[in-house]
């Protein structure tokens, strides 16, 4: 008897499981099965950050309601990965980090928050570079460590914006990239990414060559991430400057993708960029993107509009942005080896990393000590440790209505095969819908 019990707990297990969690090999993600893995994404922040309140004992992926909807619309929509901004590590996320597990969709999470003592401030990092701070971060990693689709942590979020934070803020974040990587590997099973999120402005470059130089490996960003809201409405691979971000990041020793992208500036958008960054002058360099952003807000760039009551409308963007991923190459993607798996770490010197940078840039690898050895050592104390839970629940209890405001029927997570993540369905959603169709998923002012 109790060798059956056994058997069953191993088979439920597997039914909870969908993707392994991904490595690095130089400037690539890859999967367990070694093929590379492109982002193919979207910010996830409902509310905003002004949606991210710690005492309401909720987050975005702490009702498994609502991500159970979105996880529905976007296995439909195709896409493979979400990034969520503001996190409460306290807080229990089994349920939503399973049914985006189960549907194929990675997470990459940002261990800061908005809330005073958070974050780093990018214009004083001494003092708020203190024991509760990294606390905090600390608390995070063990609250989401237990989660194959966890993607990777962003150490930071555009930090680096202006001359003076340049000048200030370099090393802090290293020594971010330091703490978490050595907090990773005396409490996790497994290497756990960890990277930056950087303004496109004149620091992109510099940053990206400080974080990826050196023979520091704990301290040196895993994978770089750029929010470039250069392509807008009809632009073009020449007029959108597409060919300069190309040729400014060519050499990249880490995976490289837009951490946030999707200019609202014509609207709704027609995602022209979609095609260019999937395409073969890109893709070789570059791992994808995040689309910013699912959830209509006070901005502008939603794909989706949440009712109050929790039903959803699919917005003209959403079907926009569904019919561009579904004209992606799937095995130019998967076969592309990116040109730079092999591409060695540069030194940490200042002519690499200030190359026609005229600010001034901190670029100095002599790291302040981690203010909370004791926490490193002994843990955070977060008992709030994740781990995957059977997703026994497919139906959303909400409703879903297409651009035309049609009610999707049927409207369901369909559980992906172990180690299989999302792909673009190939479907119009609110055609099929409008049609008679079942619609079946596929195996600032910024808000946050």
């Amino acid at each position: 008897m109790k060798l059956h019990l056994s058997l069953l707990a191993s088979l439920l297990a597997g039914f909870a499981s969908a993707v392994r969690p991904l490595t690095l090999s130089g400037g690539n993600f890859v999967n367990s099965a070694g093929d590379r893995f492109v982002i193919v994404g979207l910010a996830y922040q409902p509310g905003g950050a002004s949606g991210y309140d710690p005492a309401s004992g909720k987050d975005p992926l702490s009702d498994p309601d609502i991500c159970l909807r979105d996880a529905a619309i976007m296995q439909r929509l195709g896409i493979n990965t979400i990034r969520v901004y503001n996190v409460n590590p306290n807080v229990n996320h089994d349920m939503c980090m399973s049914i985006f597990n189960s549907v194929g969709i990675y997470v990459a999470l940002d261990v800061n928050s908005p809330l005073a003592g958070e974050s780093i401030h990018r214009h004083d990092p001494e003092s708020s570079y203190h024991e509760g701070y990294i606390k905090r971060i600390y608390s995070v990693v063990d609250a989401f460590k237990g989660y194959p689709n966890l993607l990777g942590f962003f150490a930071g979020n555009e930090v680096v914006n202006d001359a003076l934070s340049a000048s200030l803020a370099p090393p802090y974040i290293r020594a971010i990239h330091r703490d978490l990587k050595d907090y990773i590997a005396k409490h996790s099973t497994r290497t756990i990414p960890v990277g930056y999120s950087a303004a496109d402005d004149p620091t992109r470059r510099p940053m990206w060559a400080y974080l990826s130089c050196g023979d520091d490996a704990d301290s040196r960003a895993d994978f770089y991430g750029l929010n470039s809201y250069q392509w807008c409405g009809d632009s073009t691979w020449e007029s959108s400057g597409y060919q300069g971000l190309v040729d400014t990041f060519k050499d990249t020793s880490v995976p490289l993708f837009f951490s946030e992208f999707g200019c609202n500036k014509v609207r709704p958008r027609p995602f022209g960029e979609i095609a260019a960054l999937y395409g073969e002058r890109m893709i070789s360099s570059w791992s994808g993107g995040l689309l910013y952003e699912y959830s209509q807000e006070k901005s502008d760039y939603g794909i989706v509009e949440i009712d109050s009551n929790g039903d959803a409308r699919l917005l003209k963007d959403f079907d926009n942005l569904q019919s561009q991923y579904n004209n992606i190459s799937l095995d130019l993607i998967k076969t592309k080896s990116s040109a730079t798996t092999a591409a060695r770490h540069p030194k940490c010197e200042d002519t690499f990393i200030l190359q026609g940078h005229s600010e001034k840039f901190n670029t100095s690898t002599t790291l302040s000590p981690n203010p909370a050895a004791d926490i490193l050592e002994k843990g955070s104390g977060n008992t709030n440790l994740g781990k995957l839970v059977p997703v026994t629940q497919t139906k959303t209890p909400h409703k879903v209505f297409t651009s035309a405001g049609v009610q999707i029927d049927g409207i369901e997570i369909r559980t992906l095969k172990d180690d299989e993540s999302n792909t673009p369905s190939g479907e119009n959603t609110s055609s099929a819908a409008a049609s008679g169709g079942s619609g079946g998923g596929s195996g600032d002012e910024k808000d946050a």
